[in-house]
């Protein structure tokens, strides 16, 4: 442990523990039923006794490692009655173990749980996860997050409505897909950054007849042109169809004038050139990467490139929502939620308590990475992240979030990304591939009933 992360790890332990626990009942709820109202919960975890509260989690990388460390330390310094026994695990291995941890007799207390229906929408459908809506009002959580935040944690009981219903877990890390773009080369070209869309596309034009590549995208991967094709469909989609077709609720279609357009200009950023050729064949990391060695002007990501780009690039670096409508695809980091059999629940909902409050989110941005709540209020230096936490703020505070389209339906991450491969590839015509897409959508919303 480097001096740095140990002055981190210090600063965090003195800020968090002068933190007031909020008052509560001094009536505990029965262990193996959910809590029904406020005053079945207790909000007073130095009361609690001794517990051991097993924690099982994906932030393993070097800055989510040190923050989860940091919060981890602070809470049982503030709390010594209740001891953290951590589990960390890879995004995988977390996704391959978790099912078969939670049909056990003896669960974790406090799991990460990948938002989408095959993880958390399986889990609350198995009745695993234990719906957190009492907490929330307890602690105040409906008041910390915004909806737009919120409905990324949120199912009916039977797990079949995805973004509505009972709270089901608390995420600490933001996401929102917007722009990145290289400030010296559009000084260059005497381009500002783009206002409006319409300025958005005479920027690319410019980049192509200047010589440069408009923008890079290594799609070989499949997925990373879902970013790029959701950025394109919020400038022509309302956002209530995105987010209807993004959610998998019945009520909306892909085959629709607006899907087709934002469809048919993405062939055409192809045909122009504006995409680079080897699409397909350039894997997601190649594409950012080259990018950040000089490779392009603009490259259609997630707020997550900004730790990856920001070293080498530096101030050269710039982060911007997609300009015009108030649309961005974006949501959460995989939240924590409590196991529905845990005999902790008090001690877990403080924990998530704790590690999402004002003082974890000032613990993130200390880290470089990108709060969920209370953006606007950290204090980061002019540059890319702070262009970040200025984009994730407006777009929540607009409730201008819309969902990953892979969200939609279990199987419409393999159906979208081959889809928009095939269209990129100009093997699929705009109607062929929304074609696609609406079976896979109408097939699943028709069977949830």
């Amino acid at each position: 442990m480097t001096a740095s992360t140990r002055a981190l790890l210090a600063a965090a332990v003195v800020a968090l523990t002068a933190t007031a626990c909020a008052p509560g009942s001094s009536a505990p709820p029965a262990a193996s039923s959910a809590p029904s109202s406020p005053a079945a919960v207790r909000t007073d975890a130095a009361a609690l006794g001794k517990v051991t509260l097993t924690v099982w989690d994906q932030e393993v990388r070097g800055a989510q490692n040190a923050q989860m460390t940091a919060l981890n330390s602070a809470f049982m310094a503030k709390y010594p009655n209740i001891t953290i026994k951590r589990v960390s695990r890879s995004f995988d291995d977390l996704n391959t173990t978790l099912r078969l941890a939670l049909s056990g007799n003896e669960p974790p207390d406090v799991v990460q749980a990948n938002n989408g229906r095959p993880q958390m929408g399986a889990f609350v459908k198995a009745g695993q996860l234990r719906p957190l809506d009492p907490y929330a009002e307890a602690y105040g959580w409906k008041k910390r997050y915004p909806q737009s935040v919120l409905q990324y944690v949120s199912y009916t009981p039977d797990g079949k409505d995805f973004g509505r219903g009972n709270v089901y877990g608390m995420p600490q890390a933001g996401e929102v897909v917007g722009i990145l773009y290289n400030r010296a080369k559009l000084a260059k070209l005497g381009v500002q950054p783009p206002a409006t869309w319409a300025d958005f596309q005479a920027a690319l034009e410019k980049a192509k007849q200047a010589g440069e590549q408009p923008i890079m995208l290594g799609n070989l991967d499949k997925w990373p042109a879902v970013h790029v094709f959701g950025t394109v469909q919020g400038q022509h989609v309302p956002k209530e169809q995105i987010a209807t077709l993004g959610f998998g609720r019945k009520g909306a279609s892909w085959s629709t004038p607006e899907n087709t357009a934002a469809a048919a200009q993405l062939v055409e950023w192809m045909d122009k050139g504006y995409l680079n050729k080897d699409v397909n064949g350039l894997g997601y990391d190649a594409g950012w990467q080259a990018f950040g060695k000089g490779k392009g002007v603009f490259v259609i990501g997630g707020s997550w490139l900004i730790g990856e780009l920001g070293p080498d690039m530096g101030k050269d670096l710039g982060f911007m929502l997609p300009p015009g409508a108030p649309v961005a695809t974006g949501g959460t980091g995989l939240p924590f939620a409590v196991t529905a059999k845990s005999p902790n629940p008090d001690a877990a909902a403080a924990y998530l308590d704790f590690i999402t409050n004002p003082e974890a989110m000032k613990v993130l941005t200390q880290n470089d990475l990108l709060p969920v709540a209370d953006t606007d209020q950290q204090a980061v230096e002019e540059g890319p992240q702070k262009d970040m936490f200025t984009a994730f703020a407006a777009i929540t505070k607009q409730d201008g979030l819309v969902p990953y389209l892979d969200y939609a339906t279990p199987t419409f991450s393999d159906t979208l990304g081959a889809a928009l491969q095939d269209l990129l590839a100009k093997k699929a015509t705009p109607e062929e591939f929304l074609a696609t897409l609406e079976k896979d959508y109408k097939k699943f919303v028709d069977s949830n009933g």
